[in-house]
């Protein structure tokens, strides 16, 4: 049986004018900034006016550790804030923008699949409304200023070999990670070392999804550490006068984007960091927005529950004060079967055994979640391929740790397959279980808060930072640092930092290669074995099928 793909089943949809959207939210059409007829702004004025209400249930979707057969965390969380529309209840979805880069590298889209997705699919894929280019804007003036204010007499006493600011590109470049700048004499400047990362990499964009309004983003971006005098003292992006310029560039982006499902339900679709380096998640401003005006929100947090997550949970809501009332982990039995040692091209035919092997994976994050004091399900992402005994399997190995598997047909039947998932998540988040708390406090030290997730999330014997990294750690707690939360960059395919070690290891250890300071963003990251901020363009880039038809659509990008 043939199926619709993505892209021409988001041409059928049948897209309401956003002033209807934004009316289904009491967002009235003068707090809505148009661009075009399916997607729009919302003021800040409306944000302000809405602070003194009551807020809504949080959801987070989350997921296993993403493999090659795919999980579908987008797509079910799209099909669930459907869902829960379907079932009668006022609920909306906060989900990332996509960066341009993996769009015309490999991934593809970031606005669900199937019958679960938002639109304007093309738009959304591509520039949208201009967020992330005001965002690369904004990163590239500061960047241009430290090198003006070196250029006319270094008043900061700049070490030119400690820049730490780089310059950022939405796309995919490998030539652009380490490059020389300022060659080509006097009137150039003084010849350095520097490089490139990718848009979603940059501080700015954590700064813009962490702040809660346009005074908090000023001091924020006033707080970049963008370089070092020869005295090892930091330079702030306030001592270069940079912080208003900046943003005057992001105001607009300030303001999340309203667009919709394609059963014409709201969603906010703002921010986009990275889930490495950065903490993964939507702006706090569209999820706080969201609270006060839907009942029920759904958001998605990047990768896994090991990254993802316990981003969510340690940094986003302790910056932003909220709590998630309910976590949907999503899972597949493609995904369970890959884990158990299946090759990719033998995922369609059943093998029940494969499936019970791979579940150690699941019941891992399960068991991480569930320590956030936040009550789980576990939803069964269905593939056609799945079959009743490999879902059973799914469903039994799930009940032997307390929590209930629901199959969830959202790609397939949009809100009729996701019902039933709507409506246990309505039960668990209006329980009232969610007890939650982030799993180390703000007082604890720096390198205890590492070890802390290592061993309690990752499940390691130990972590391995040499002398120099944890005197690091201990200077900026003396900077007054101490109180920030870690954020972990480690690559996304294993609890481990060993991408080939899949399901749930146990006796690995965690090694440190460098900690960064985003004293902006207010969070120490923490890199752990190789984590690129520059992707590289696949040997055959999905940029090489992208062009117009000549009925003028885009081909190629889905």
């Amino acid at each position: 049986m043939s199926y619709k793909t993505d892209i021409e089943i988001a041409r059928e949809a049948n897209k309401k004018p956003i002033q209807e959207i934004g009316a289904k939210l009491g967002i009235e059409s003068n707090d809505l900034l148009p661009y075009g007829h399916d997607k729009a702004k919302v003021s800040q004025d409306f944000i302000n006016s809405v602070q003194e209400r009551e807020n809504g249930k949080l959801i987070l979707v989350t997921a296993i550790n993403p493999t090659p057969a795919g999980e579908g965390k987008t797509t079910t969380t799209v099909g669930l804030g459907d869902g829960l529309n379907r079932i009668g209840k006022n609920a909306m979805i906060c989900i990332r923008e996509a960066s341009l880069g993996p769009n015309f590298g490999m991934k593809g889209g970031a606005a669900g699949g199937g019958y679960a997705q938002v639109v304007p699919m093309e738009e959304m894929n591509l520039h949208f409304t201009g967020d992330f280019h005001a965002i690369t804007s904004a990163h590239s003036l500061l960047s241009a200023m430290i090198d003006n204010h070196i250029y006319w007499g270094n008043e900061q006493d700049i070490d030119i070999r400690r820049v730490a600011w780089r310059r950022v590109v939405d796309m995919n470049d490998r030539a652009l990670r380490q490059i020389t700048a300022s060659l080509g004499g006097v009137a150039n400047g003084f010849p350095r070392e520097t490089g490139f990362d990718i848009t979603v990499a940059s501080e700015v964009m954590a700064i813009l999804c962490l702040a809660t309004d346009l005074q908090d983003l000023e001091k924020r971006l006033g707080d970049i550490i963008v370089a070092y005098r020869r005295d090892k003292t930091p330079v702030y992006c306030r001592d270069i006068k940079a912080e208003g310029a900046m943003t005057v560039l992001l105001k607009d982006a300030m303001q999340p984007n309203l667009v919709q499902t394609l059963e014409n339900n709201p969603a906010f679709v703002h921010g986009g960091p990275f889930a490495n380096i950065a903490h993964g998640c939507n702006s706090v401003i569209a999820t706080k927005t969201a609270l006060k005006v839907a009942d029920y929100v759904v958001t998605e947090a990047g990768f896994g529950a090991d990254l993802g997550a316990e981003k969510f949970m340690n940094i986003k809501c302790r910056k932003a004060g909220i709590a998630p009332d309910a976590v949907v982990l999503v899972a597949t039995v493609r995904a369970m079967k890959m884990n158990g040692g299946v090759a990719k091209a033998d995922l369609g035919a059943e093998n029940v055994d494969a499936v019970n092997n791979g579940c150690a994976n699941l019941g891992r994050h399960i068991e991480n979640v569930k320590s956030f004091g936040v009550p789980v399900v576990v939803a069964i992402n269905h593939f056609v391929t799945d079959t009743e005994a490999e879902i059973q399997a799914v469903k039994d190995y799930v009940a032997t740790h307390g929590v209930e598997a629901v199959l969830s047909r959202h790609w397939e039947l949009g809100s009729e397959g996701s019902a039933d998932l709507a409506e246990k998540v309505v039960a668990l988040a209006d329980s009232g279980a969610a007890t939650f708390a982030p799993i180390y406090p703000d007082d604890m030290p720096l390198f205890e808060k590492v070890e802390t997730i290592a061993k309690r999330i990752y499940r390691a014997d130990e972590v391995l930072a040499d002398k120099k990294i944890r005197n690091q750690l201990r200077e900026w707690e003396e900077a007054g640092y101490c109180h920030l939360p870690v954020c972990m960059a480690k690559t996304q395919y294993s609890f481990s930092t060993d991408p080939n070690l899949r399901g749930a290891p146990t006796g690995h250890s965690v090694p440190v290669r460098e900690v960064r300071l985003s004293a902006g963003a207010g969070f120490i990251v923490v890199v752990c074995g190789e984590i690129m901020t520059m992707p590289g363009l696949p040997r055959t880039p999905a940029s090489e099928s992208i062009r117009l038809n000549d009925a003028g659509q885009i081909e190629g990008l889905f």
